[in-house]
Order: C-alpha cells, then structure tokens, then sequence
C-alpha cells in the first residue's frame, strides 16, 4: 500500500491528520470524521478507517490524562452510568450494521445535530435538571452508542449532552477523551476483527501518529487560552460544521 501513494499524496495526508489532531485538542472532538472525511478523498475507504485507528486512540488517552490519572478517574466516576450505556450499545449495535445503510445513519446524526447547535448558537441554552440527569444519561448515551456502533460515530451526541450539562472546559475535554477513548479501543479490537486494520494498513496508521500528536498538542494551547463562553461557541461551530459534513455524505453517499 504505502509505495502507491505520491509525495503530493503523502503531504496531503499528513495535513489532514494534523488538521485533525488541531481540531481534536482545541474543542475535544471530531478527529474521526475529519480523518475519514479528508483521508477518504485520496485513500480507500478500508485504508481511511485503518490509517486512523491509532492517531485516534493516542489523541483520546492524551485528553483523557491530560489533567492526571485522578483526575481521570474522578470524572469516570462522574460519568460511569453515561460511559457504560454507551460501550454496551455500541457492543450491541455494532452486530446490526448492515440493518440501515450509511447514507440514513449520517443523515439520522446530522440533521438533528445541526439544528441543535444552530439554536444554541443563536442563544437558546437546553439545561437538564438534577431530577432528569439519569434518564438523560441514559437516552443519550444509547443513542450515541447505538450509532457509534452502527457508524463510528458517537460525539456529536456526547458533546450536545456536555454542552446542556453547562460542564467546565477541562471537564468537558476530558469526559470526552475517556468515551471516546474507551469506545475507540472497542472500534479498534472490532477492526482487528473485521481485518480491516491489519498488517498492509498499519504502517500508514503508526506514520500518521506524528502529525496527529503534534497538531493536538498545538490544539490543547488554543483550548487554554478559550475562556468557557468562547469554548462553548467554537464547541458549537465544529459541531455544525461536522453535521453538515455528515448531511453530505448522507445526500451524496
């Protein structure tokens, strides 16, 4: 596989996952659908899924311990009834995979995504009461499980419910490193399966650290220097931006 590919090829492959990595420290999500997204454009859909495997499970574990093993382990703690409906529905529903195709997934994910973070771009600002925290744990960690396990992805619900949580930024960075960390490891032992992540496709994943690491840690500058509203805002943008990503690959197949 490797010798195929052009300088030109290579270059634009290492800025993607560079791009990725930024977007990925800077707002804490978004690398997966950037990576196949853009590495799709110039690489075979197996090979995109393959080649971001291990940029994506190292990113996430530099988020989730960015502040610390405790500190890690207190937000787990925090969150433990979130991240285990999520890992047992993406168990789940990544044995029906072939029930809907992809083209509906997307749009299911990004329409709703969309409109969500426009109204709250627009100043409407959903807060969950204390009373209906754990049904809502519930609700939205199935149905981000439930379409992580069916399409790979799993973080615009996951962010959508942080946001109306009204979580701190560190927090936030750091929920979001530990389930998409802990599901990319699921995603990573199903691809290891499926052979999709094998012996021809690992040595592009193991190239892509690199630029996939330096360009998170140059996200992780922007991410501190955001107050919470400005965080909250870019949050909003990226999701937007990656719904309608999702709307066109729905439309366009």
């Amino acid at each position: 596989m490797l010798p195929e590919l052009s300088p030109f090829i290579w270059a634009v492959i290492i800025a993607i996952a560079l791009t990725a990595g930024f977007v990925k420290g800077s707002v804490g999500f978004a690398m997966p659908m950037i990576m196949v997204s853009g590495l799709g454009s110039v690489l075979q859909p197996a090979q995109a899924v393959a080649a971001l495997i291990l940029p994506t499970l190292v990113a996430n574990g530099m988020q989730a311990l960015r502040g610390g093993v405790p500190e890690a382990i207190a937000s787990a703690k925090r969150q433990w009834r979130y991240l285990a409906v999520v890992l047992v529905m993406i168990v789940f529903s990544a044995q029906l995979v072939t029930v809907l195709p992809d083209t509906v997934l997307f749009l299911i994910i990004g329409v709703p995504v969309v409109v969500f973070a426009l109204i709250q771009l627009a100043g409407f600002r959903p807060v969950i009461a204390e009373h209906r925290r754990r049904l809502t744990e519930f609700l939205v960690g199935s149905f981000a499980g439930f379409l992580g396990g069916l399409s790979g992805v799993w973080g615009p619900p996951t962010v959508l419910y942080l946001t109306a949580l009204n979580t701190p930024k560190a927090e936030q960075l750091r929920i979001q490193g530990i389930v998409y960390g802990l599901g990319a490891v699921v995603l990573a032992a199903a691809h290891i399966q499926s052979g999709v992540f094998n012996a021809q496709t690992a040595p592009l994943s193991a190239i892509l650290l690199l630029p996939a690491f330096l360009g998170t840690l140059a996200g992780f500058r922007v991410a501190d220097w955001l107050n919470q509203d400005r965080f909250r805002q870019a949050t909003l943008i990226v999701l937007v931006l990656a719904g309608l990503n999702l709307v066109r690959r729905g439309l366009m197949g």
